[in-house]
């Protein structure tokens, strides 16, 4: 580095390079996931954060520090997606709160600026985690305050800073005994990492061009005729849509398609969606597409047979030919999809409103016929932003307002919305799944305050059971299982209770361990490639074991899940 301090100029270029490093790295990252689910997303979630930050930074002509940190700031807090990319935004907000009023950062600046980032990070969560993207942050935070005074150079102080952040992701599995039996570091702590490392590269004279294509991730292939070929399928077709996407629902299928592989091409013009992604689970990758309309110029190409082979419209052999296709069947189009959209309307301003965060057409059904207002569809693999609920908030004509995240990755961008809205009163229910937003709504009474059906919501989520059905995508060793990829798993709440070779066992197994003596109705609702007919079937086989309890079966329609149980 030719000079030991920081001004706004090279802090622009370094933080656009560091969020060009991690989009480089987020497939790595994803694949850092604990549990082999297909909607591994930690890398995706921090990059769609940061980029969000970054397009507002790339944007600024003319500036000094405070507007620099102010785009930086808010950026990253609206654009903020998943518990990783939350507490990323919150990283960076602490980070700018010290710096926003300076011409030139020194390395007792940076210190500072680091205690700050890591005590705002901490205030954000609820139940802070050590093992976890805080616990690197933290490392990182202590070592740089260590080494003031003990040096003035700021390439080396970045350098020991970085080694001592690296020596703590590699401990987190010693904190967190999850990550040890999976046999990987935290993924929110490696994306941390990248970004330092990325603003580190630039300062040292290494930036990467914002405007240019991210970097190779490691051991990826761009093309078919690679000696190392990542992906083993390049999917490639077109949606005649149904309907126009909404911008955010376009940004969430691109960002689910990054997370299952590399988007080789992908825009919507005309009615129609062009998409051309290399995955390992081209099955996957055809039913979310169907979702959006009709599929034609199917092309499925095995990058890894000798001689790569397509199929055509119709065909689904080339979906079968290999192991590591997940077993997900073949998508049907639906004769008419339902019209989930929540009542909008100017109407005349009411006490209260509900924000739902759902996937499936059948899910979001259920969930307006309970009252929901505004539905953002999102969830496993493509997490809504904090803006994304500020804009369903906004749509909502309430004095209060009740947000069911669904999901334990949105909670806390749903908590951040809430801190961003000054004009109506936001309450967040920490529902984790669908089921448990559907009890709390059950549980909602319209003569009560605020406040009482906060907590009779909020406690009744423990009446209420959630498990899932999905596939692995890798092989792995947890909870006890020696998974292999394709395996069908069931989780509930917090683990691996069932993994076989066939969905209706597992999901009987999986059922079987959720019930106990108090449970009285079970509630199975059928994802996007079951029909009603196999969870029929399913309902049967569980009703004549437990003759005690009331089996009702869903369209749900969501996708990456065969089945979302619930037991109450």
């Amino acid at each position: 580095m030719n000079s030991n301090t920081i001004n706004a100029s090279m802090l622009k270029e370094a933080f656009l390079t560091a969020a060009k490093t991690l989009e480089a790295k987020k497939e790595i990252i994803n694949e850092l996931n604990v549990f082999p689910v297909p909607d591994g997303d930690t890398g995706t979630n921090m990059t769609l954060t940061i980029m969000s930050a970054a397009k507002e930074v790339a944007a600024l002509q003319e500036f000094n520090m405070k507007q620099l940190s102010k785009a930086i700031a808010s950026g990253s807090l609206r654009g903020a997606r998943g518990n990783s990319g939350v507490i990323l935004s919150q990283l960076l907000r602490g980070f700018t709160k010290i710096i926003q009023d300076k011409d030139e950062i020194t390395i007792e600046l940076v210190a500072d600026s680091f205690e700050r980032a890591v005590e705002t990070a901490y205030k954000a969560v609820m139940k802070p985690k050590e093992g976890t993207i805080l616990t690197v942050a933290r490392v990182g935070a202590e070592t740089a305050r260590e080494l003031v005074g003990t040096t003035d150079n700021m390439e080396d102080f970045f350098r020991q800073v970085i080694d001592k952040m690296q020596e703590a992701l590699d401990y987190t599995p010693e904190l967190l005994p999850v990550l040890k039996e999976a046999g990987v570091v935290d993924s929110g702590g490696a994306g941390l990492l990248e970004v330092v490392r990325g603003a580190f590269a630039s300062l040292n004279g290494n930036p990467i061009p914002f405007d240019d294509a991210a970097p190779a991730t490691e051991g990826s292939s761009t093309d078919a005729s690679s000696k190392e070929i990542k992906f083993g399928y390049c999917a490639d077709f077109i949606i005649k849509l149904d309907k126009e996407v909404p911008k955010g629902e376009e940004l969430n299928f691109r960002a689910y398609l990054e997370s299952v592989g590399d988007i080789k091409e992908f825009g919507v013009n005309d009615g129609t969606c062009k998409v051309q992604v290399l995955t390992d689970d081209p099955g996957a990758v055809l039913s979310r597409g169907i979702k959006y309309g009709q599929l034609s110029e199917m092309k499925i190409e095995n990058l890894k047979e000798e001689k790569g082979s397509a199929v055509s419209s119709g065909s689904n052999e080339a979906i079968k030919s290999e192991q590591k296709v997940a077993p997900v069947q073949q998508p049907t189009p639906k004769a008419e999809e339902k019209k989930t959209e929540a009542p909008k309307a100017q109407e005349p301003r009411k006490k209260d409103g509900f924000v739902a965060v759902s996937v499936g057409a059948g899910l979001n059904e259920i969930l307006i016929g309970l009252g929901v207002d505004q539905i953002i569809e999102g969830g496993q693999t493509m997490n809504p932003s904090t803006d994304d609920v500020m804009n369903a908030i906004e749509k909502v004509n309430a004095d209060n307002i009740y947000i069911l995240p669904n999901n334990g990755n949105i909670i806390l961008a749903a908590q951040q919305a809430k801190m961003l809205t000054t004009d109506k009163n936001v309450i967040v229910i920490p529902t984790k799944t669908v089921p448990q937003g559907i009890t709390a709504l059950i549980n909602y009474m319209y003569d009560n305050s605020p406040e009482e059906n906060e907590a009779a919501m909020t406690e009744s989520l423990k009446t209420v059971k959630t498990g899932q059905l999905t596939y692995a995508v890798r092989d792995t060793s947890i909870d006890g299982f020696d998974i292999k990829q394709n395996d069908i798993m069931g989780l509930d709440d917090k683990t691996i209770k069932a993994v076989g070779n066939n969905i209706e066992d597992v999901a009987f197994e999986l059922t079987s361990q959720m019930i106990d003596e108090n449970s009285e109705l079970v509630t199975l609702y059928y994802g996007d490639t079951m029909t009603l007919e196999q969870a029929d079937a399913l309902a049967a086989r569980i009703g004549e074991k437990y003759s005690a309890v009331e089996v009702e079966v869903h369209e749900g329609d969501q996708p990456i899940y065969y089945y979302i149980i619930s037991v109450e």
